[in-house]
């Protein structure tokens, strides 16, 4: 049982070499899917992942994946079943790929991906100084799953947007105000709102406009230190007879 009648001549003998059985017919199973699924869940609670080996007549040993990064598994958590549990549950593991193989033929496999889902969570820079005339930009870092749906407020109204002046850009974790050649009614508190079914999340900005530097052109500057170092240079040369003569 378990070989396959292949034959090696040594001398007059005929003798029967054992191979490895095949991995044929098994199958794997992940919370009873047999195939790749997502599983929908939420952040802290944790959640449990078990893989059963069927179609099997020997003790297979089982592989757990995170990832492309092998988890480790205690010695009584490998042969035909095999359990891991997520705990806590967290944003960083949105999308990630959990995979049960088995140890002998990694192709026979089955795997999850998880779908976190959670409510917008923002940060960014809150206070910006910028001077008159200069270009800004707003960043709010924007997480959440199912992706939210977001706008900004300009001291509690909804921002007028001008054009050539105000651009929007939007990935599914970043939404970004910039503005143009920032102006003194530009001063003021900008609100980013990001508003999801399972929650909204609000992150105030403060731009605070300054008054322009005032600019001296460098090389009117230099000019200006040159022209005065040669006319005292040729003031003491007009009257150095007068400095011999004191001293």
């Amino acid at each position: 049982p378990g070989e396959v009648s292949r034959a090696a001549f040594v001398g007059r003998v005929w003798l029967k070499c054992p191979c490895p059985p095949s991995s044929a017919g098994l199958e794997l199973s992940v919370n009873n899917h047999a195939s790749d699924f997502t599983l929908s869940t939420e952040l802290g609670p944790p959640i449990s992942l078990l893989c059963l080996v069927h179609n099997s007549s020997q003790a297979e040993e089982l592989l757990w994946y995170r990832g492309d990064g092998q988890v480790g598994l205690k010695d009584g958590n490998k042969v035909n079943i095999s359990n891991i549990c997520i705990s806590p549950v967290n944003e960083s593991d949105n999308g990630v790929t959990f995979t049960c193989k088995l140890a002998r033929d990694k192709s026979v496999q089955v795997s999850v991906i998880l779908d976190v889902q959670f409510p917008p969570q923002l940060s960014g820079e809150e206070t910006l100084h910028v001077e008159e005339d200069k270009d800004v930009t707003l960043t709010c870092n924007s997480k959440s799953n199912p992706q939210a749906q977001s706008t900004w407020l300009k001291d509690n109204h909804n921002l007028t947007l001008q054009q050539n002046r105000h651009e929007l850009y939007r990935t599914s974790e970043v939404f970004q105000l910039s503005i143009r050649k920032v102006q003194k009614s530009d001063n003021g508190t900008y609100t980013c709102m990001v508003e999801s079914r399972l929650g909204n999340g609000t992150r105030d900005f403060h731009l605070i406009v300054e008054d322009k530097k005032p600019v001296f052109p460098k090389e009117a500057v230099i000019a200006a230190v040159v022209v005065v170092t040669i006319t005292i240079l040729f003031g003491i040369v007009a009257r150095k007879d007068k400095f011999f003569k004191v001293w």
